[in-house]
C-alpha cells in the first residue's frame, strides 16, 4: 500500500505480547498507519502476540540466535544501521528503559534527540527515566517529547525532573467488531479480572479476599481470572485457603479476551500501581460496568464514581467487598453504570486519540 502521507514513524517495543502496555504499543501501530503514517515497528524481544500494521524488525530472533555481548553489540549496530538508513522523521519508544549505561548509548548514540518521542506508561516512573534528576535530564530533557498515558504521571514527572516537553496522550481503546464476533458459549454468571497475574503489580490477592467475604458466592456469581504470570500457582493456592475452589476459575491468556469480558457482570481491578489501564476502557467499551481501586495512576481519569463503576480506596478489602455487594443488590445503581459505560469513554476513541498523536507528530 502506497502512502500518501511522507513521515516515516519507527515506533520501539520491549515486545507485542502478553501486557497492556504491548496491545497499547500495537494499536498505537494500526492507528498511525490508518492515519497514513509509514509505520515500522521494533521489537527487542521475539514476543509477537497482538496483530499490528507496518514493517516489523524483530531484533528478539537476533538475540535467540546470540544473546553474547557480541550479539547484543551487533544487534545494536543492526539498529542504528537500520534508523539510519530509513531516515525517520520520529521514533517513538515504548520500551521499559532500565540500566544507565544502556540508556546512554541508545539515547546518545543510536537516537537522534530532536526526533525522540519517549513513552511513560506506568506510575512506576522508575521502570522508564532513571530516577537520578542529573541523568534522567541527560537522557530524556532534550528529546521532543516525553508523552506519558494519565495526566498524574506527567505531574509526577514535572514534580520530580522538571521537564519541559512532557504531553499528556491517554491510551486509546480500539476493540474491532470482529473480535466481538467469536462467540464463546460462556452461561456462568461472573464477574472478571484479565490481565497479567503478577501479584506486586495487580494486587490479585486483594480481589480474591475481598470476594472471599462478599456476597457474591452465595449468590452464584463466580470470579474468573484471565491471563498468564509468575504468581498463577500461588493465587490458585490463595483461592483454594480461602475455601473458593467451587467459585474461582483460571483461564489461559487471549489475545481476544473481549467475549468474556462482554459477559461479565462486572469487571475488577486492584492494582497496586499502573500507567493508563486498558481493562477498565475495554471492559467499558463493550458496555461491561467496572470496579476499581483509586490507584496511581489511571482509575480515576477513566471512572466516574457511581456513574459508569465504582472507585474505592485502594488496599482497602471492607470498601471493595462493600463495593461488590452494591453491584450485586443496588440494581438502579448497576443498570446506570451499564448504560453510561460506552459513552463515558468516547474521549478515548481512535479518532480523538489520533488527532492528539497527528498534532505532535507535525
Amino acid at each position: 500500500m502506497i502512502k500518501t502521507n511522507t513521515k516515516k514513524i519507527c515506533i520501539v517495543v520491549s515486545s507485542l505480547g502478553v501486557g497492556g502496555a504491548e496491545r497499547s504499543s500495537a494499536l498505537l501501530s494500526e492507528m498511525l498507519f490508518d492515519l497514513d503514517f509509514d509505520v515500522h515497528i521494533v521489537s527487542v524481544l521475539d514476543k509477537i502476540d497482538y496483530p499490528y500494521k507496518g514493517k516489523l524488525l524483530n531484533l528478539g530472533k537476533l538475540k535467540a540466535e546470540d544473546d553474547s555481548k557480541m550479539g547484543r553489540f551487533k544487534r545494536l549496530k543492526i539498529f542504528k544501521n537500520y534508523l539510519k538508513a530509513h531516515k525517520f522523521d520520529y521514533v517513538i519508544d515504548n520500551r521499559t528503559r532500565i540500566g544507565l549505561f544502556k540508556e546512554l548509548i541508545v539515547s546518545k548514540w543510536i537516537y537522534n534527540a530532536k526526533n525522540t518521542i519517549y513513552c511513560v506508561r506506568s506510575y512506576n516512573t522508575d521502570m522508564y527515566i532513571y530516577p537520578s534528576k542529573f541523568f534522567a535530564k541527560l537522557l530524556y530533557g532534550s528529546a521532543y517529547k516525553i508523552v506519558s498515558v494519565s495526566k498524574a504521571i506527567a505531574e509526577k514527572l514535572n514534580n520530580e525532573f522538571g521537564f519541559k516537553n512532557l504531553e499528556v496522550i491517554h491510551n486509546q481503546v480500539a476493540i474491532d467488531a470482529e473480535e466481538l464476533l467469536v462467540k464463546k458459549t460462556i452461561k456462568d454468571n461472573y464477574i472478571l479480572f484479565f490481565g497479567r497475574l503478577n501479584d506486586d503489580i495487580k494486587n490479585i490477592s486483594l480481589l480474591l479476599e475481598a470476594y472471599s467475604k462478599s456476597k457474591l458466592p452465595h449468590n452464584s456469581v463466580k470470579l474468573k481470572i484471565l491471563g498468564n504470570g509468575k504468581d498463577k500457582m500461588m493465587l490458585k493456592q490463595k483461592s483454594d485457603t480461602l475455601g473458593l475452589s467451587n467459585h474461582v476459575e483460571f483461564l489461559e491468556f487471549l489475545v481476544n479476551p473481549y467475549p468474556f469480558v462482554e459477559a461479565a457482570f462486572f469487571t475488577v481491578l486492584t492494582s497496586r500501581f499502573e500507567g493508563f489501564p486498558r481493562a477498565l476502557v475495554e471492559s467499558l467499551s463493550v458496555g461491561t460496568p467496572v470496579i476499581s481501586v483509586d490507584c496511581k495512576s489511571g482509575p480515576n481519569e477513566i471512572i466516574v464514581n457511581e456513574k459508569n463503576g465504582l472507585l474505592v480506596e485502594n488496599h482497602n478489602i471492607e470498601a471493595l467487598t462493600n463495593a461488590m455487594n452494591r453491584m450485586l443488590e443496588d440494581k438502579n445503581l448497576y443498570l446506570q453504570c451499564k448504560s453510561n459505560a460506552q459513552k463515558s469513554i468516547e474521549k478515548f476513541s481512535k479518532s480523538t486519540i489520533g488527532q492528539q498523536w497527528k498534532t505532535i507528530l507535525k
